[in-house]
């Protein structure tokens, strides 16, 4: 088994794989055919235009299917997104992008201040986070050592948030600019999905690769530096309570 594939199966261990979300170049009655082969029902299909990925969600997904999808997202053949659970969960992610009337094509200075501002708060409370450049922002990923109630994940999160849109106004930025979406978020966990890391971006065909703090990784170093946080940046319970509790 190719070593990636099995990193992908412990970092998302805890969501569902009975529902995800496809992207895909492949379309067609006779893909469909295949893709619903082993019983899982299609939602909803989308077909992209201007080269852009095409989309289905699939709902009764046996495993043997995921899995088999899971390796074609390694073989960068398609991306998976999965769902979130609706009372708990043990990943959270910053989903941070630029406002929908920016210029959707750039980084802006904002974003990236974010971002800096998202891993400097949490990680000096012990809670890292891996963060992951998606086209024009970054998906700031953190990993629980047991799922906790999307409530509290929430309220760390909005908390974490508002230190990052204080530092935008320190540094005479616009927060406007931005836009923050919150996974798990309680009022969409069966609605929207996320990227797992290892996706190549639709309209870039870029790798979604690591940020440092010395800069973005290769392929095969975000791929180590994957690996890295899976093995020694898990947040104890016991320091996530500590963070929630010093950012209330």
């Amino acid at each position: 088994m190719d070593p990636k594939l099995g990193l992908l199966q412990t970092f998302y261990a805890g969501l569902p794989k009975d529902r995800v979300k496809l992207e895909t170049n492949e379309h067609g009655f006779e893909f469909l055919a295949m893709l619903l082969a082993e019983g899982a029902v299609l939602d909803y299909g989308h077909l992209g235009v201007h080269r852009l990925l095409h989309k289905y969600k699939l709902s009764d997904v046996p495993r043997r299917a995921f899995d088999r999808w899971l390796a074609r997202h390694v073989a960068k053949a398609c991306n998976i997104c999965l769902y979130f659970h609706a009372q708990a969960n043990d990943v959270f992610c910053f989903n941070l992008d630029n406002n929908h009337k920016e210029n959707n094509t750039v980084l802006l200075p904002e974003t990236a201040v974010a971002a800096a501002t998202l891993q400097d708060v949490l990680s000096a409370l012990g809670c890292p986070l891996l963060t992951v450049a998606s086209g024009r922002g970054y998906h700031l990923w953190g990993r629980l050592a047991a799922p906790v109630a999307n409530d509290r994940i929430h309220d760390l999160m909005l908390r974490a948030a508002a230190r990052a849109l204080a530092a935008l106004h320190r540094d005479g930025l616009d927060p406007q600019k931005l836009k923050f979406n919150f996974y798990p978020h309680p009022r969409s966990v069966d609605v929207v999905s996320l990227r797992l890391f290892g996706s190549t971006h639709a309209k870039t065909h870029h790798f979604s690769q690591i940020l440092t703090p010395a800069g973005l990784l290769d392929e095969p170093a975000s791929w180590k530096a994957f690996e890295d946080h899976l093995l020694h940046r898990t947040i104890p319970l016991r320091t996530f309570e500590s963070a929630l509790a010093a950012l209330s």
